[in-house]
């Protein structure tokens, strides 16, 4: 237990957090507070009290051994001195609450402290002051002055509302143009789509368009390609001359040949009779397009090519026909026919030869032809028979070797005409 001149501290300071002491006449002069706060609570708690009392004493009577009638009085005389001293400090501590809630500053304070606040309370006050002075000067001041300036301010603010009346106009008349921008943005933004889809829809029909138009180019450069290649084989053909192609006379040892086909027979070379008839198919084949070329017509016999079977009609008996094959043996000496078709076919060439030389006097043949004979007359000077009958076969052979010699010049001189017409 504390001794009684042991000062007991209860309150630090709200400040400096330091420990006050707390002035002598602050515990005298709240005495009687303190004695009525203690009384009325003593009053409502009494029943408690003597209901707790009780209960302690029935549960001391049982548990514990009762004490002496000394010690009951000094625990009841302690207990008095800690309630006393606790319902002082609580008082104490609601009376510091009630004090800082009536204003901005928590106490308690300690004499340095609150030496500091007064000193800081006293500058505020000091500019407080200031203050107050110039308002009252401006007060002063203005109040002389409003009587002179109402008329003026009366006219700035009737000026002033119209102003703003005229703002007011100025500012529906903005709100209605900018709703009816709006409306015409969102106009233009229903157009913009409207041509965002347009120009979509245009542009694929542009690109397939140009796919087209691509393919197009393409295959007109193809074409013309195609017509360069034309022209240059036209060209080519235009060069190339039909006849010697399509008839190539030439010689093979003693014959004469015309697309490989040998015409005659020799005692020592017995050519096929199957190639002979091809080579007189293939000769009046070519007598037949030369006079057709240049548009003449035999007056005495018509040629008629047919392969290995072709042969000769006379103009004047055209029941009549002296063919251009054989068939061989013996017989073929005595075929007169056959004779008479070969004497006709150099009559034929000996036509045309006629024809050509009306037309250009300066063409002629190496070898001159009369009657079924042709004349070797740069050569040994005689001339050779084309009939098989009383003649020879090399003899023969000689013959149509100079007939085919004949008939290439012919071939030439029409090629040349050719080549010059085109």
């Amino acid at each position: 237990m504390a001794d009684k001149n042991t000062e007991l501290v209860g309150f630090v300071c709200q400040r400096c957090c330091q420990p006050v002491r707390l002035d002598p006449s602050f515990e005298k002069d709240f005495t009687d507070y303190q004695s009525d706060e203690a009384g009325d609570e003593n009053t409502n708690k009494i029943s408690d009290k003597d209901q707790c009392n009780k209960y302690e004493e029935d549960e001391v009577d049982r548990l514990v051994i009762r004490s002496s009638q000394e010690e009951k009085d000094n625990f009841d005389a302690a207990e008095a001195q800690a309630k006393s001293y606790n319902d002082k400090i609580r008082l104490q501590a609601k009376l510091f609450d009630i004090l800082s809630s009536q204003s901005e500053i928590d106490h308690p304070l300690c004499v340095e402290c609150a030496g500091l606040l007064l000193d800081f309370l006293d500058q505020e006050l000091e500019a407080a002051e200031v203050d107050c002075r110039t308002y009252s000067a401006f007060l002063d001041e203005f109040d002389n002055d409003n009587d002179e300036d109402i008329e003026q301010l009366q006219a700035q603010l009737e000026k002033l509302k119209t102003e703003e009346e005229h703002l007011q106009k100025q500012l529906q008349e903005g709100e209605k143009e900018r709703e009816n921008l709006l409306e015409e943005r969102e106009l233009q933004k229903q157009e913009a789509s409207r041509l965002d889809q347009e120009e979509e829809k245009f542009m694929l029909e542009y690109h397939s368009l140009e796919k087209r138009k691509i393919e197009f180019e393409n295959e007109d450069r193809s074409v013309d390609y195609q017509m360069i290649y034309a022209q240059v084989q036209i060209e080519k053909l235009k060069r190339t001359n039909i006849f010697n192609s399509a008839f190539h006379i030439w010689h093979r040892g003693h014959f004469g040949t015309i697309n490989n086909f040998r015409l005659g027979r020799l005692p020592t070379v017995p050519v096929e009779w199957n190639e002979i008839n091809a080579a007189w198919g293939q000769t009046a084949l070519l007598l037949h397009c030369l006079a057709k070329k240049i548009g003449f017509t035999f007056s005495r016999y018509r040629l008629v090519p047919f392969g290995s079977y072709s042969f000769i009609e006379p103009i004047s008996d055209k029941s009549r026909q002296l063919t251009l094959f054989c068939n061989g043996g013996i017989r073929y000496l005595w075929n007169s026919k056959f004779d008479s078709a070969m004497v006709a076919f150099l009559d034929c060439l000996q036509q045309f030869k006629e024809e050509v030389e009306k037309h250009d006097s300066g063409f002629s043949l190496p070898y001159k032809m009369t009657k079924g004979k042709i004349e070797d007359s740069s050569g040994s000077g005689g001339s050779y028979s084309i009939k098989t009958q009383f003649n020879s076969e090399e003899r023969w052979t000689k013959a149509l070797k100079f007939m085919l010699t004949n008939l290439k010049w012919a071939l030439a001189w029409v090629s040349s005409k050719c080549l010059d017409s085109d």
